[in-house]
Parts: C-alpha cells; structure tokens; sequence
C-alpha cells in the first residue's frame, strides 16, 4: 500500500520533538493531512544491580502531572548511536556506568502519530560513575527486587509504555540474567 507525500511543512519546532504536516495522497485516491511528531530516537536501560535488582527512576512528569517510576530512559542527541545514548543515560540517571550493555530490542514507541524508535539495552556490571543529570530533571533512584515487578504493574504502579515494553522484552534475561 503507497501514500505518497505531496508536500510537507514543519508546524512546530520544540525543544524535545518537532512536528510536521504532510500532505498526502491516499491509495484510493483521495487527499487528507498527517500531523507527525518527529522525535530524535531514545533509549530505555535495565540496570541490574549486583544483588539482581533493578533500577528504576522516581521523576514527576509535567504532561501527566504526576510522578512515575520509569525504567532511566534518554533521547538520542543528533547523530549519536544509541550504545553510546545508553552509556550517557544511565549515568545521568542513576549515577552509575555499565560495564556491560546489551541490546535485547526495539520498537516504535507510537507509530501512529509518532517517528519516535526506542532501542532497549540491558546494563551489568554497574560502578558509581555519576554524570551531572539535565537541569529540569528531579529524579530518585529505586532498586526493585525482580519478583516484584508483577505486582508494580497490577497495582497500576509501573504504568509508562516504555518501560511496560522493555520489562516484557527483558524477561527471557531476567531470570538468568546473562550477557552473553
């Protein structure tokens, strides 16, 4: 199935995402319009712990106007690979370095209004190697046992997508977590 773009214009230019406006041509024929957030690219990180715990970040979320317990998660800088995203985030985050880092997925965080590509990595051998964290962020750093997770999710605790998603591609990992 093809839709071609006719013309396309930048509506927005934000700090964190851009949007834009496609013009478009449908398969059957007819014209309509796409709205389309174009973001950079991010990464989502499991560190486990040396004692099999998970680290997770406290953070309150403007747009949700809450606080959530999130998986550390960073965007890509212009250009940047996400192994080397990965290495900085969980710096920032939670102020430790991995001395192991393995990509377990990706996926499209919302494909339907959205370019955003989330890369997932496991993080091991974790030392404190903090890196200064970005001035509007505000975060804690929580060590979750594995087994609780279940329940994390069932009482509506872990709710973000992202970190829903990376839980579920991390689970073959988890119960003997390995690297290799």
């Amino acid at each position: 199935m093809v839709y071609e773009t006719i013309n396309t214009e930048t509506v927005y230019l934000g700090k964190a995402f851009d949007v834009r406006r496609d013009q478009v041509l449908l398969p059957d024929g007819k014209k309509t319009s796409f709205d389309v957030v174009v973001h950079p690219g991010a990464v989502t990180l499991i560190p486990v712990d040396s004692d099999g715990r998970i680290l997770f970040v406290r953070q309150f979320r403007y747009a949700v106007g809450e606080e959530l317990l999130e998986l550390p998660a960073g965007t890509l800088d212009e250009g940047e690979e996400p192994q080397v995203c990965a290495h900085r985030e969980i710096r920032e985050e939670t102020g430790m370095s991995a001395g192991r880092l393995k990509k377990i997925g990706e996926f499209f965080l919302v494909p339907g209004y959205s370019t955003e590509f989330m890369h997932i990595y496991l993080a091991a051998d974790l030392k404190p190697d903090p890196l200064p964290g970005d001035e509007d962020e505000f975060i804690t750093v929580e060590a979750v046992e594995q087994e609780k997770i279940p329940e994390l999710i069932s009482r509506g605790i872990l709710r973000d997508a992202k970190s829903l998603s990376a839980i579920f591609l991390a689970e073959p990992y988890l119960s003997h977590f390995n690297l290799e």
